[in-house]
């Protein structure tokens, strides 16, 4: 077919006259609703079309096109990021350290104090500025996209989004996003009617139809578009995705708006080749981003806690200052005053005034706070900051987190929640394009009571090779103990499972071959050849159903395949193959199907709908037309499509399609033949996690429908709110005495990798929940497919009775969801010791209540100790509400991934989000924390990224807390030592380079490259992951316990050189210590035990550990020698001291070497103690690798393996023990039935 015909033929069809519900059709009592309401508050926008000149300027002036999700612009940087620095207590206090330095308070010079906090807070901004930047660059790839507008003269060119206003008129081809809200004008359809994909709003699949105004319909040529002048008056801008109040004034006449006449930003125009439509609502205003909010401020919860050891510390600091104060207002009093040698009393220092002890000793709190300052880690934010940065970059350079297919790999867009990873709890997911492609193939079916498509599933072959058991027997012992004939006996032997095992683990294609043995098994796994064809059966392809014994039942069976829709043919590449279009992606995948049984819908007209037929008496193909009569749609409330046709015969044939539990119930008496199979193939194919639809028809005499006919077009003209109601009635009348066919089973693709995914985080201790826009039914097949769902799982169905959404009243509704509930939780209290695990579905309506004050509680309480949750139905807002109600009730972490718009509040709410960069725009994207292009990759940023970073940045506050207590702990020693007399310990200097080149890059390093266990080990041991969620590395008993480790640390090295140095000459002449010598060796043994006590805490180490841990303390070393080679008006008393001094006793290097040792004693002690008698898993896992305890004993991997799929609820694994359980409990009853008929024969007796 040329592809000018195609498009003329598509474009006459009016699609108007086949639809008979309101979904092309606003109410009467809509439009007086709109007069009503225009013109007063919240109804006041005007809008005046193809003039968007005039709304650059008041009083008409509204935003423009321009949407930002940066967090500062170039006014608000500085303040801004200033603010969050200094929220920070610990910035705080160092700035108030800072101003103090230019007073006589300080102990240490002003450099010394400020330039640490300058460049602190300078790398911080620095860093948020780097990151904003980033968002401001995925800003603008939105905002430059382009789109044809109206520039005058008749002509349209391309205009960026950003450059759109209010008023202009725009051209939107297929497959484009809409820039803004716009009002649908005309398009390419004769009949003024688009398809719209609003996915990326409200996480329905289902393609929406619009239809413009019958005014407008005509203006579909660039020419007549120049030439349009109208007046939009309607509502303010609104976050409401489904209402719409406006009128369109148009050549002397007002027209009645409805949301089917508006096209929202970021949906897509999908199977119309174009449309017009004019700008009412640009950038803010749209209601797409007034769903979302501004990307919120957030923090792990490790640097929450680190706040608290901050604020600990500082108690700490305040407590040892306040001591200082009281002692030194004390000796001074008492003691000092009766030292005649100082002179206080001719000396006029206002640090030792003996006649006010009380004002000398508040300015000694005063130098205290300031002096042991170092207790609290300055470098510690930065270190952070620095290492959250590498960490990223690791991250986003993970080969392993590529996806070749889309050429996109991880995206870290924010380094604040790297170790928040590591701590996930919850994970709440969006279905469509998150979980799935929105792709659909057919994979089964059942005709006449009798299945085809068999295949292995992937739960059978694993239980079977666990087992080690042949699919072959379990298969036969299913079927011969049903005597029904809902099945066909299916063999699979020995060389189909290992096919198919190939197939699952990614075997080699030789495999393929081997295949040919058993054609009725479909390949696990393999992708389908044809898009929307994935089935394999020979009892059916190649055209062999023509042999089948129920031939007539078979026929009528594809031909309501390929006449039951609303799809449009479209040529494809090949001349004997068409291509499809239709309302949603399952009426395709049975078009497709249909062709390939040999019944090809081939064209359609307003009132004809041509197949092409294999007639199996000729066995040659031949052109069938049906007079399309009635086309009854598929709703929500109905659950079911009819299309009412008549062949060339005359005969009336009623094709029905629709759920089972619709279609069972309409079915006559001898319809039924083949339901007790049907329902039984129904609920296999539902475990398989396939979306089902039962397949039926009737035969319908003339008269009946003459006289049915009348009815329906009387109901059709109806005018008024009861239009609806009376439309279902005449339904009603002729959609019953239905003969059921069979059944067919499509499958919504999962992404790739999706169940494996969800088994590891199963394995890691996660609970997932399951928030979509579509209906129950599909998502609960989602959840089969995902292995989520089971079987054996006990499920709570939350849903509002009829009689208490009939009455419409909140408190009747209350009760009834409160009732369910209690029920609910009752059961699950009664049955919590059993083994089978609980799951919840709740729809919109009923979680729309659940949400309530008075519901909320008890809701949450059953649905948190469930293992797995489907909200359905659920709104952009709803799915923000319940991660925040979430995240509050249980007080755990929460992760949110989607993949949409309507996702953004979601992902925003959460503690970490994710936004799934594939096809479907990138608003998810730019509101995330993280992008994944696609949901598999989840696995290994939560279990192995996140298990790192959690670590990491645990070990690393800790040993920061550790280091900066073993130092300014020995300032408050010698303060006591010397009797308060002020006088510092350490050289100004030291102090500078203690935390900025001593002791910084060690640290970043055990932030960035440590490791406990391999990656390979990660993956294989998920349980490891729920060390993160019981926080057991950053435990307040571990941190009192580095705290204890730093105190005694610094006892021991105070206490050893102070013991060492002061009972005997320093040097061979005789020559004692002073404060130089004190202060040098002191330091030096602090720089050994850090740094080897960081040496101890590594697990992994590489070269730029040990570069880093040995370099600094060399860089301690060429610092003395630097420093004391500078002139004495610069080193001061550091002039030659290592080299003259210190470095050429032997004593120096002795207690070094000494005082390092026995300070890392206690802590080396600790780890000896616990891995030998309180092991933790990963020093279980550590022992057996690097001690090669793998390589003597495997079922040590085993056994740990199976000890973390012990509490695994939900995935793959607990639905293949599941599997292997009943499987055990079936091969066990037919042994004892197999005894107890032998044992009773004759023969035996």
């Amino acid at each position: 077919m040329p592809e000018s015909s195609r498009r003329t033929t598509k474009g006459k069809i009016r699609w108007s006259k086949l639809y008979n519900f309101t979904c092309l059709r606003p109410s009467t009592a809509d439009s007086v609703v709109h007069l009503e309401h225009l013109g007063q508050p919240g109804f006041s926008r005007l809008v005046l079309c193809n003039e968007p000149q005039l709304h650059k300027t008041k009083p008409h002036k509204y935003p423009s096109n321009y949407v930002s999700t940066t967090k500062y612009n170039v006014v608000t940087f500085l303040p801004k990021s200033l603010f969050e620095q200094f929220r920070r207590v610990a910035n705080l206090y160092f700035l108030l350290a800072a101003v103090l330095s230019f007073t006589s308070l300080a102990p240490f010079s002003r450099i010394s104090l400020v330039a640490p906090l300058v460049f602190v807070i300078g790398i911080s901004m620095l860093k948020e500025a780097v990151e904003d930047w980033h968002r401001f660059l995925q800003d603008l790839n939105v905002n430059s996209r382009t789109v044809k507008a109206r520039v005058g003269n008749g002509r349209f060119a391309e205009k960026t989004w950003r450059e759109l206003s209010v008023g202009d008129v725009i051209k939107v081809h297929k497959n484009e996003y809409f820039p803004s809200d716009l009002l649908f004008l005309s398009s390419s359809y004769e009949d003024g009617i688009c398809y719209v994909e609003t996915m990326n709003l409200d996480g329905e699949t289902n393609l929406k139809v619009k239809r413009c105004l019958e005014a407008t319909l005509g203006m579909n040529e660039d020419e007549e578009l120049s030439k349009f002048k109208g007046t939009v008056r309607c509502e303010d801008p609104n976050p409401n995705l489904y209402t719409f109040v406006g009128n369109l004034e148009f050549e002397n006449e007002s027209y009645a708006l409805c949301p089917a006449q508006v096209l929202l930003r970021d949906s897509k125009l999908r199977n119309t080749d174009y449309i017009y439509g004019v700008v009412i609502f640009s950038g803010p205003d749209t209601k797409a981003v007034q769903n979302s909010t501004r990307s919120p401020s957030k923090r792990s919860r490790i640097e929450k806690k680190m706040d608290l050891v901050i604020y600990l510390l500082f108690s700490f600091l305040f407590l040892i200052s306040l001591v200082t104060a009281i002692s030194t207002a004390f000796y001074l009093k008492y003691e000092m005053v009766e030292w005649l040698y100082l002179r206080l009393q001719d000396d006029d220092d206002p640090f030792f005034n003996p006649i006010k002890p009380e004002v000398s000793g508040f300015r000694h709190f005063t130098r205290a706070l300031i002096l042991y300052g170092y207790l609290i880690p300055i470098s510690l934010y930065v270190s952070i900051e620095v290492v959250k940065v590498l960490q990223t970059m690791l991250i986003n350079k993970d080969i392993e987190m590529y996806d070749e297919v889309t050429c996109k790999s991880v995206r870290a867009r924010t380094s604040n929640l790297n170790e928040e990873l590591g701590q996930v709890e919850i994970i709440l997911s969006d279905k469509t394009g998150t979980l799935t492609r929105n792709e659909m193939e057919f994979r089964k079916c059942s005709i006449a009571g009798t299945s085809y498509g068999g295949d292995i599933k992937e739960v059978d072959l694993a239980a079977s090779r666990r087992m080690n058991t042949c699919a072959e027997t379990y298969r036969c012992s299913i079927d011969e103990s049903n005597t029904s004939q809902s099945f066909e006996l299916s063999e699979f032997s020995e060389a189909d499972i290992m096919v198919t095992e190939k197939a699952i683990l990614g075997g080699r294609e030789d495999g393929e071959n081997q295949s040919t043995e058993s054609p009725e098994i479909s390949t696990v796994g393999k992708e389908s050849v044809i898009k929307g064809f994935n089935f394999t059966d020979d009892r059916l392809m190649n055209n062999r159903w023509m042999y089948r014994s129920n031939l007539f039942d078979v026929i009528m069976f594809f031909r309501v395949m390929a006449l039951c829709h609303t799809g449009i043919p479209v040529e494809a590449n090949q001349t004997d193959k068409l291509k499809y279009e239709a309302e949603s992606p399952e009426e395709v995948a049975f078009l497709v199907a249909s062709q390939e049984f040999a019944f090809q819908f081939f064209r359609r007209t307003q009132s004809v709908m041509v197949l092409k037929e294999l007639d199996p008496s000729s066995g040659k193909v031949v052109e069938r037309e049906y007079k399309i009569l009635h086309l009854l749609e598929f709703s929500s409330s109905r659950k079911r499509m009819s299309v009412i046709v008549r062949n060339k015969d005359g005969q009336i044939f009623l094709f029905c399609k629709g759920a089972d539990s619709i279609i069972f119930d309409r079915l006559a008496e001898n319809g039924k033949s083949y339901q007790e199979a049907t329902a039984l193939h129904l609920s296999n194919y539902a475990e398989d996690g396939f979306r089902t639809l039962a397949f039926a028809y009737r035969i319908i005499e003339t008269a009946e429908y003459e006289h049915w006919n009348s009815i329906f077009s009387q109901a059709k003209t109806t005018i008024g709110p009861e239009r609806d109601e009376l439309l279902d009635k005449a339904s009603e009348l002729i959609e019953k005495d239905l003969i059921l066919l069979g059944a067919a089973a499509v499958e919504d693709k999962l992404q790739k990798g999706v169940p494996e995914c969800i088994d590891k985080l199963a394995q890691a201790g996660l609970k997932i929940w399951l928030l979509t826009g579509d209906k129950k039914e599909t998502a609960v097949n989602i959840g089969f497919s995902c292995s989520l769902l089971q079987q054996d799982m006990k499920q709570f169905h939350i849903c509002l009775s009829k009689e208490a959404e009939t009455k419409s009243q909140v408190k009747a509704m209350k009760e009834d969801l409160l009732y369910q509930i209690e029920n609910s939780y009752q059961v699950m209290c009664e049955e919590c010791n059993k083994d089978s695990p609980f799951a919840m579905v709740v729809d919109g309506k009923a979680l729309e209540v659940a949400l309530t004050d008075g519901v909320k509680n008890q809701f949450l309480q059953l649905a948190v100790n469930c293992a797995f949750v489907i909200c359905c139905r659920v709104s952009p807002k709803q799915k923000a509400l319940i991660t925040r109600l979430v995240k509050e009730y249980t007080g755990k972490t929460t992760l949110a991934i989607g993949d949409g718009a309507n996702d953004v509040g979601m992902i925003q709410e959460a503690d970490i989000g994710i936004g799934i960069s594939g096809m479907e725009g990138m608003q998810a994207v730019m509101a995330s924390d993280f992008s994944l292009p696609q949901f598999r990759f989840l696995e290994r940023l939560l279990i192995v990224h996140g298990h790192w970073c959690y670590k990491r940045i645990s070990k690393m506050i800790l040993y920061f807390v550790y280091k900066n207590i073993v130092l300014g702990l020995t300032l408050f020693y010698y303060e006591c030592y010397t009797s308060f007399c002020g006088e510092v310990l350490y050289d100004d200097w030291y102090l500078v380079l203690f935390n900025v080149i001593l002791t910084s890059l060690p640290v970043i390093s055990l932030g960035v490259l440590e490791q406990d266990v391999s990656s390979e080990i990660c993956l294989q041991f998920p349980s490891l992951y729920k060390q993160g969620p019981k926080n057991i590395y950053f435990a307040w008993k571990r941190i009192i316990g580095w705290i204890l480790n730093g105190v005694v640390a610094s006892l021991i090295i105070f206490l050893a050189n102070i013991y060492m140095l002061s009972s005997a000459a320093f040097r061979q002449q005789g020559e004692v210590s002073d404060v130089a010598h004190l202060g040098g060796i002191t330091f030096t043994c602090i720089i050994w035990t850090v740094n080897c006590q960081i040496a101890l805490v590594i697990s992994h180490f590489t070269f730029i550990q040990h570069l880093f841990i040995w370099g600094s303390i060399l860089s301690w070393y060429i610092f003395l020698l630097v420093y004391g080679a500078l002139p004495p008006a610069y080193s001061k008393k550091g002039f030659h001291l290592f080299m003259e001094a210190i470095g050429s006793a032997p004593v120096y290097w002795m207690i070094t070497l000494i005082v390092t040792v026995v300070s890392l004693l206690p802590y080396f002690m600790h780890i000896v103690i616990q891995r030998l008698f309180y092991p933790l898993d990963d020093h279980i896992l550590q022992e057996m690798k690097y001690c090669k305890k793998e390589s003597i004993n495997n079922q040590a991997w085993q056994r740990e393996q199976s000890n973390s799929r012990k509490s695994t609820l939900i995935g793959l694994s607990a639905r293949v023990d599941a599997r292997i359980q009943y499987l055990k409990e079936h091969l066990h009853q037919r042994t004892k039935s197999i005894y107890r008929s032998v044992t009773s024969s004759p023969l035996f007796q």
